[in-house]
């Protein structure tokens, strides 16, 4: 798969063509263009008309009352006012709101000689009304809003405890890492990544827990737990991903719920050995890391044997051998979960990172994974449907 000038292969990564492809395209590329990016424009546009339509709601009563008979009346204009400003505007904005549109009221009536008249007092009475429940209706959804942002909070600071946003620079990597839920405002699910310097290397792992909620959280932390403790005391990556079979293993056994059955992660563990130009990789059951060099070129990471995820060791034992592959400077490694390659257009097909990426270059992993992440949002029409992390590492 590729695109003119970028070349996929599996295993042994041989050294890079020298020199630019002709199909390399810089970061720029991924700029949205055309409905992609009008679609920030029209978002804009409607926030704003959305805001401003308690005053055009007021406006409109003053011309419609003025302008049509006394048997008509712009009550309902006048109304709505203060309603639409209630989610909208702060609490004095409402307020505010309320007593322009009472004022308007007022002020049409007296120009009409209408005060005291029963209808008049009516409307001014129902103008009213809606003023003051929708200053109560206001204070309700602030109040929500609050707690709402506390929840928040507490998200983001269990996110940071469970996945901590790694370090930019490790040993010689550019790093960056990025996690985007499918479910809006929510900041953790059951994709997991985590870099741990250790004194055989910087060791990486990214990782898809199955299930959903906080039974998934909860594996996440005993991956991670186990992952960081395992990288620096075991000498190879295999003795690794055993630590952390054994770590689900344990978790498992004491949980009531299917999960202590069932329950598995799907994981791929690389190290990058210091003053080493190569790259070891340990694959269980998850979308295989791909390499990308400065030229473009792209290479899967794929493992020479399939094995089974984390957590289902009772299956039976077998060995994890390591793919090895060459990693010169320049090139960066990318790690995702499958979030990324299982996202579908409207039409059904699964996202492709690899036919994506080849034949492009990137400043850095940073401006890669936010053109990676543009990308696929495009693909799936604006929403994802599940959870992706994405690790990424450049050897500079």
């Amino acid at each position: 798969m590729g695109q003119p000038g970028g070349e996929q292969r599996t295993g042994e990564v041989p050294d890079p063509a020298a020199g630019p492809s002709p199909g390399v395209r810089g970061p720029g590329s991924a700029t949205p263009s055309g409905p992609a990016a009008a679609a920030p424009r029209r978002i804009s546009f409607a926030r704003a008309f959305v805001r401003a339509l308690p005053a055009l709601l007021i406006v409109t009563g003053i011309f419609y009352d003025y302008f049509t008979p006394g048997d008509y009346t712009a009550a309902p204009f006048f109304t709505a006012a203060p309603l639409v400003a209630a989610p909208l505007y702060s609490q004095r904005g409402t307020v505010l709101t309320g007593v322009l549109a009472v004022g308007a009221v007022l002020v049409v009536h007296c120009v009409l000689g209408i005060v005291l008249q029963v209808d008049a007092v009516t409307e001014t009475v129902t103008v009213t009304t809606a003023a003051v429940l929708a200053v109560l209706i206001n204070i309700l959804v602030r109040r929500g809003d609050e707690r709402l942002a506390s929840v928040r909070e507490i998200a983001e600071f269990a996110q940071r405890a469970v996945l901590p946003e790694p370090e930019a620079r490790i040993d010689g990597l550019d790093v960056a890492a990025r996690y985007e839920a499918a479910q809006e405002d929510a900041f953790i699910g059951g994709d997991l990544y985590a870099v741990q310097d250790s004194p055989y290397g910087v060791r990486l792992v990214v990782g898809d827990v199955r299930g959903k909620g906080m039974t998934a959280v909860a594996a996440v932390a005993v991956v991670v737990g186990a992952f960081r403790e395992a990288a620096e005391q075991e000498a190879t990556l295999e003795a690794v991903a055993g630590r952390l079979e054994r770590a689900l293993t344990r978790a498992g056994t004491r949980r009531d719920s299917i999960d202590a059955f069932e329950g598995f992660t799907t994981a791929v563990l690389a190290e990058i050995p210091h003053d080493k130009d190569v790259v070891r990789v340990v694959n269980r059951g998850h979308p295989p890391p791909l390499l990308l060099h400065p030229d473009g070129t792209l290479v899967t990471l794929a493992a020479e044997s399939f094995a089974l995820p984390l957590g289902m060791g009772e299956l039976g034992a077998w060995p994890d051998p390591a793919v090895q592959g060459r990693f010169p400077r320049g090139s960066t490694l990318l790690l995702y979960t499958d979030g990324l390659s299982e996202a579908r257009d409207p039409r059904g097909t699964f996202y492709d990172p690899a036919a994506w990426l080849a034949g492009r270059v990137f400043p850095g992993p940073d401006a890669l994974l936010a053109a990676l992440s543009e990308a696929v949002r495009r693909h799936a029409g604006g929403a994802l449907t599940d959870d992706m992390a994405l690790l990424a590492v450049r050897h500079f």
